[in-house]
């Protein structure tokens, strides 16, 4: 059987397990499964095993569930009300102020949580109402939620980051700090964007109360006590890492004490609430783990095969040259990102791109950076889109799946402007890893 053919009937059959509605996870393990016995036999069911045992004994892996319940202690602490109410007073003054306040909220959020999902829901909680009740336009409140949430894709501490680092081999400290210009980039084109628009467009956001307005300047300074504890835990994440201070696990586990510590500064911090934080994060990283095996067994099973040589080989003699490939990759990465989740993407394809744009001479952070922009623009592109999906179980039933996408829109275009940049400009990526404490 040759190596073609096999690949194609790789596709084939993963392709029609998925459409039997198995999850992600089991249809790659079942099909790596079932091609191991058929291609090397019983003994073939050894490699799975001993890629599993080796995966399980990945250090690194031990951050996953600790970034993820860091999330959920401070997704139950009040921080994110907390940062919006301080933010908002400030930025309320502005024409889309709220706007404005809802995307440096969720910046900091990212910052802090890591988890796309937490970020969304709660500012489809806290912020949305305050809009819709100033007469925001939907499409405008809905967007920056939106768009805003999928910051915690980029800005670290990202769990994307870590499993690309664990996937490619690549420093996760170094990923981290890689991601941090990029970010705030995303968000700052974000802002401009909203407040030209609400320059030219007034009627989508009308200015600020005449009770905004007049709050003393000394309620908004006390208000500024709020982002002071946020910061804090922050800064004891990426400033350890930066710092070479603390390993990726290690700084894991200095987030979830201060994430702790802000609980209870909150006077939140409770035994059903840790509990109900420890069942969530069970759960995502339940998932996680379950799609990194399994598809970590079909690249297995597929490499032995020979199949990623092949493709390697025929990437790296396109007649395009390199930045040629990397373009193909960033097209086949966003339109993977149309159908199936960001784990899924990454497990299948980075044991293929990461070795040609080694082979190449690209750099393997920069390259992750990439990965983490096109996931956040599959974290909202139809009909998929994870972060639309999020919003909708918590707006009014007024609100339709079709407004959401609609309202993200004109952010995708910013998202794919911000790609572009760092694709023609690298050193906007590893300009911060470069200053690093080794």
């Amino acid at each position: 059987m040759s190596i073609e053919f096999l690949s194609i009937l790789f596709v084939a059959v993963f392709a029609v397990t998925l459409l039997t509605g198995l999850p992600l996870a089991f249809a790659t393990g079942a099909v790596a499964v079932v091609f191991a016995v058929v291609l090397f036999g019983i003994p073939g069911l050894t490699l799975i095993v001993s890629r599993m045992y080796t995966l399980m004994g990945n250090y690194v892996l031990v951050s996953v569930p600790l970034f993820i319940f860091m999330a959920c202690i401070l997704e139950r602490a009040g921080i994110a009300e907390a940062i919006f109410r301080a933010v908002h007073v400030w930025a309320g003054r502005l024409r889309g102020g709220l706007a404005v306040a809802v995307i440096i909220s969720c910046a900091l959020m990212a910052a802090m949580v890591g988890v796309i999902g937490a970020e969304i829901v709660t500012m489809g909680v806290v912020a949305l109402p305050a809009m819709l009740e100033k007469n925001y336009k939907k499409d405008l409140a809905l967007g920056c939620i939106c768009a805003g949430g999928g910051l915690a894709t980029l800005i670290p501490p990202s769990v994307v980051f870590i499993m690309f680092g664990l996937t490619a081999g690549v420093s996760i400290g170094q990923l981290y700090m890689a991601g941090v210009v990029p970010g705030l980039m995303l968000a700052g084109l974000y802002i401009v964007y909203i407040l030209v628009r609400c320059k030219l467009q007034p009627d989508l956001a009308p200015p600020a109360s005449a009770e905004d307005m007049a709050m003393p300047l000394s309620e908004k300074l006390s208000l500024l006590k709020e982002l002071i504890l946020p910061g804090l835990v922050a800064f004891s994440v990426l400033g350890s890492l930066y710092m070479g201070w603390a390993t990726p696990t290690e700084a894991a586990g200095v987030g979830v004490f201060g994430a702790v510590v802000a609980a209870a500064w909150n006077r939140k911090l409770s035994w059903a609430g840790v509990r109900g934080a420890v069942v969530d994060t069970t759960k995502v990283t339940a998932m996680l783990y379950w799609l990194f095996f399994g598809s970590s067994a079909l690249i297995g099973v597929y490499t032995l095969a020979g199949g990623t040589r092949l493709i390697q080989e025929a990437m790296t003699n396109l007649p395009v040259g390199p930045m040629g490939v990397i373009l193909i990759m960033m097209l086949i990465w966003i339109i993977l990102g149309c159908f199936i989740d960001w784990i899924g993407i990454l497990l299948l394809t980075a044991p293929i791109f990461v070795p040609v744009a080694s082979k190449l001479g690209f750099d393997l952070v920069w390259l992750g950076v990439l990965f983490c922009m096109n996931m956040q623009i599959s974290y909202v592109s139809p009909p998929f889109g994870p972060a639309a999906f999020y919003l909708k179980g918590v707006v009014p039933p007024s609100i339709t799946l079709g407004d959401i996408f609609r309202s993200i829109m004109p952010y995708m275009v910013l998202q794919l402007i911000a790609l572009g940049l760092v694709i023609a400009f690298p050193q906007i990526a590893l300009w911060l890893p470069s200053t690093m404490e080794r």
